[in-house]
């Protein structure tokens, strides 16, 4: 791969810049990103990456082209791209919400095109990345597909999933960054009211949930089974977990995935 065009750089376009560059898949004069405001990516120009506002010509210089719009503005960017995509040469990656593959394939032609759902960590290498391409197509070594989760295994982990499950892959891991968040600072906002100074509350919480997410990932257990490593009977821990449970916790993250799902899947028609 020589170039990438990032047509959106906005947070996700260069999260995403930033994580291929910081993984060592590419030096960042390989990455072109373009914006409309070109000057709000002066500290990137600044960084070593190509960037600019015409993305016809960013297009044209690359063989990968990464759409990181907004929902809103994708079928302009597709009509002032398309006739300058050529099958034989460019593949597409799409993070667009809501966009499918048949809407893609009608504006853009022939070109290879494979949808991914990334989220904001890809900049430090730890994204949750969903994919996936046309039913039929080849999926094999060297396909569009497999050079999509090569780039995504580049900044996190991957998961390779039908294009109807790509909705609520946005609400589970791309929103899902913000939620997990707001647990974090809920979390740092209850170690200051039990004594700590902020920024100590913060690294505590911070920390703790990342443990926590170390232990569901690297060992082949339930959450539920490290939980009861935790609790004892009559202690602490579960008298938390009660009273979180009591006040909805688990019931209200249903919801504000579901809630987020459902939003998802309107973005693009919006």
């Amino acid at each position: 791969m020589k170039t990438i065009a990032v047509l959106g750089g906005g947070n996700l376009g260069r999260a995403l810049a930033l994580g291929w560059v910081a993984a060592d898949l590419l030096p960042a004069h390989q990455i072109h990103l373009t914006r409309r405001q070109e000057e709000k990516l002066s500290d990137l120009a600044e960084a070593g990456f190509r960037v600019g506002s015409d993305n016809r010509s960013a297009v044209e210089a690359a063989e990968l082209v990464v759409l990181a719009v907004q929902p809103q503005q994708l079928d302009d960017l597709m009509a002032e791209v398309a006739a300058h995509l050529d099958a034989g040469r460019h593949r597409v990656v799409s993070v667009v919400s809501g966009a499918s593959i048949a809407r893609l394939r009608e504006a853009l032609g022939a070109v290879p095109i494979v949808r991914a759902m990334p989220n904001t960590a890809v900049s430090l290498g730890e994204s949750m990345t969903c994919l996936c391409a046309e039913e039929g197509v080849d999926d094999g070594p060297g396909s569009p597909l497999a050079e999509a989760v090569a780039l995504f295994d580049a900044v996190g982990k991957t998961l390779v999933i039908r294009e109807e499950m790509m909705v609520p892959a946005t609400a589970l891991c791309a929103c899902g960054v913000a939620f997990f968040l707001r647990c974090i600072r809920a979390a740092s906002q209850g170690g200051i009211e039990i004594g700590f100074h902020p920024e100590e509350a913060l690294l505590l919480a911070g920390q703790t949930a990342r443990g926590a997410a170390a232990l569901s990932l690297k060992r082949d257990t339930h959450p539920e089974g490290e939980i009861d490593r935790v609790t004892t009977p009559r202690g602490c821990t579960i008298a938390g977990l009660n009273e979180m449970e009591h006040q909805g916790l688990s019931s209200a993250l249903i919801k504000g995935l579901i809630a987020s799902a459902r939003a998802a899947e309107g973005l693009y028609r919006d």
